[in-house]
């Protein structure tokens, strides 16, 4: 084992600084500068106007702001308070909760186990197979919504009455939809990182009698965290803020923050100012959660360029 570790942490130090040199540069940093400027004004603007009472945001410019000092918590109290089909905004943050930790988790394990299959195992159909899992990733998830509706009207999946299990409206149906969406692209970023293991280290394992099993849990395992918790972030932050398929498969009493907001300006839009204190409500989870494990995700994404 001491061989495996020598084999892959072997000069890392000198590839990461090598891969830090070439992605850093002045007119790269001016332009991340610029761009970040560009991007955050219209936030600003948006956290500026959550303070603010509703006649003067429909009247006049956040800008205006700091002439007139007429800031309130009015907005944040009443979004906190609204409740849109008998669901509260708190129990709106539960359901995202229980939607987004398993619609991370499910796509996750299912594409590790697949990318190692697809980098380490020889079978007939390999190819074909990964490259039919790579093209699905230009297919619209629109295209999807009528067949996984027909599917789950059925109450069933491949057999397996998973949807009755818990309810029509139930957390099923979401959950194995942002698993089928997240699935190739998850495969494809796993499977790239994981081919990028030296084939040495795979090899001494199977030398020493290691089975599949051992290789992915011993070997592959640890040496794709990186990879694993980026794909992790992304995909936590990617269906937290989903709308579209909440909107089709989120009913009733399982729908999550994102589909109360946008029922919160009301069926004519006449409440819209309460999306600029709702939308900083509903960006407190995505925001502790990047900025506690960013390292991990700057690490992972830095990781596969570093391999080599």
């Amino acid at each position: 084992m001491s061989e495996t570790r020598t084999l892959v942490t072997g000069g890392k130090p000198q590839a990461l600084k090598e891969t830090k040199r070439r992605l850093t540069s002045p007119w790269a940093t001016i332009a991340a500068l610029v761009i970040a400027i560009v991007w955050t004004i219209p936030t600003f603007g948006v956290l500026v106007s959550s303070f603010r009472p509703r006649t003067e945001i429909q009247t006049t410019g956040w800008w205006t702001a700091f002439q007139n000092w007429g800031w309130t918590l009015d907005n944040y109290s009443e979004a906190l308070g609204t409740a849109t089909g008998g669901l509260t905004m708190a129990q709106s943050f539960v359901n995202s909760f229980a939607i987004t930790l398993p619609a991370a988790i499910i796509p996750l394990i299912i594409a590790t186990l697949a990318a190692y299959g697809f980098a380490w195992m020889d079978f007939r159909g390999k190819n074909i197979l990964f490259v039919s899992v790579f093209a699905l990733q230009i297919v619209p998830i629109q295209m999807a919504f009528i067949p996984l509706l027909q599917l789950f009207s059925r109450g069933e999946v491949f057999g397996f009455p998973v949807i009755q299990a818990f309810g029509t409206a139930g957390y099923a149906q979401v959950w194995i939809a942002h698993s089928i969406f997240a699935l190739p692209l998850a495969i494809f970023l796993l499977h790239n990182f994981v081919a990028q293991i030296p084939a040495d280290v795979i090899e001494a394992a199977r030398v020493d009698g290691a089975g599949h099993g051992q290789i992915f849990f011993r070997i592959v395992m640890p040496l794709s965290l990186p990879a694993i918790a980026s794909f992790a972030i992304f995909q936590f932050l990617w269906v937290w803020n989903d709308l579209l398929v909440s909107l089709i498969f989120a009913d009733g009493n399982v729908a999550p923050v994102t589909k109360l907001l946008a029922q919160m300006t009301g069926q004519r839009g006449e409440d819209w100012h309460l999306l600029t204190a709702g939308a900083f409500i509903a960006i407190i989870v995505p925001l502790i959660v990047f900025l506690l494990l960013q390292r991990f995700f700057v690490r992972g994404l830095l990781a596969g360029a570093s391999k080599g």
